[in-house]
């Protein structure tokens, strides 16, 4: 297996190639810009090892135990969290879980403490909505997309190089599949 070097490596090589192909499908720099920062975001920060103590999760810093009930879920290198079809699914709709009880929490205790009305469901999902509303007036209905494309390859990325070393090591790639 690759070691995080290697990985972080590999990921700032093809961060201009990600760039590039994006571009010549978008004809979109700032679009193109999107994806390639999600791609080195997915890369650096979001990839599949987060399952285990790893260099990814070591650069969460002060945020790194948000991650812990996803490594206690999942198997390190399984489907589920190297797999090319879920993996980066699962992180994604696990991180945006965390963060949206974190912060309907964070409201729901600051509510209290002032005083003031305590937020409801579906006043915080009309939050959530008016925020996604904003980013997509802000950047394009496209934005929201291309991150999550290029986040995914950016732990495509790592996942690949994995099942390479694997293969080269063992002629196995099955697990990740």
């Amino acid at each position: 297996m690759p070691s995080g070097k290697t990985h972080d490596a590999i990921t700032f090589l093809l961060a201009v190639p990600v760039f590039a192909g994006s571009f010549a499908l978008t004809r979109s720099g700032p679009l193109s810009l999107a994806v390639a920062a999600a791609f080195v975001f997915g890369g650096l920060m979001f990839g599949p090892d987060l399952d285990t103590v790893s260099k990814q999760q070591t650069r969460w810093g002060i945020f790194k135990p948000l991650w812990y009930p996803y490594r206690w879920c999942f198997k390190h290198r399984s489907r589920w969290s190297h797999g090319l079809i879920f993996g980066t699914l699962f992180r994604v709709v696990y991180f945006l879980g965390i963060v949206t009880v974190l912060i309907f929490v964070s409201a729901y205790i600051g509510a209290w403490i002032l005083g003031s009305n305590l937020p409801d469901a579906f006043t915080f999902v009309r939050e959530w909505r008016t925020a996604g509303d904003f980013v997509r007036s802000e950047f394009g209905s496209e934005i929201m997309p291309a991150v999550f494309i290029g986040m995914w390859a950016g732990a495509a990325s790592h996942t690949l190089t994995d099942i390479a070393g694997t293969f080269i090591k063992t002629g196995k790639v099955s697990e990740f599949l």
